[in-house]
């Protein structure tokens, strides 16, 4: 059994659930996500909450089972709520500015790296060395993330480079006399 699996999802006020077939519609404030649940698992609606269950009592169903579960209750707590992921710069002159919608960033080349956000992602840039990523589709959000720190991975020397907010580098001991 799984232990996530057969949790129910709370629906919001706010928030509608339309089921068909096996595709999963959720619309809410902050926009609308709909994903395709596979064939093993069955979706109930029953009032305020949804519940999934395996169809076969097979590996691939129980190992959708709780996959299926997550990523619907995501699409719940991303039309509502939404997802941020907040990266810091740091290093001297490394800095972020917005144009217009797309990110403009300064990380120590001899250009700057212009990145154009995807379809349903904000950026904001509250401090120059500070960026705040936000959406309503948490895997979008977590790649852009990603894809930008790659850009300029936190190094172990100094500790310059593009990481997550709260995200601890660890240190290396320079060269000895």
């Amino acid at each position: 059994m799984s232990r996530i699996g057969k949790k129910t999802i709370a629906v919001p006020k706010g928030v509608t659930v339309t089921l068909n077939g096996q595709d999963v519609t959720v619309k809410g404030p902050k926009g609308e996500r709909s994903w395709t649940v596979a064939e093993e698992i069955e979706v109930k609606q029953e009032g305020d909450e949804l519940s999934l269950t395996p169809r076969l009592d097979t590996a691939r169903a129980r190992a959708m089972w709780g996959l299926s579960r997550t990523l619907v209750s995501n699409m719940v707590t991303g039309v509502t709520d939404g997802f941020d992921k907040t990266l810091e710069l740091v290093g001297v002159g490394y800095r972020a500015a917005l144009k217009g919608q797309a990110l403009s960033l300064q990380l120590g080349f001899s250009h700057e790296v212009d990145i154009a956000p995807p379809a349903g992602i904000t950026f904001a840039v509250p401090k120059q060395t500070e960026i705040k990523i936000s959406g309503n589709d948490k895997q979008a959000v977590g790649e852009i993330a990603a894809v930008i720190r790659k850009l300029r991975p936190p190094e172990p020397y100094k500790g310059k480079g593009v990481r997550y907010q709260g995200e601890t580098v660890r240190r290396k001991e320079g060269k000895k006399k």
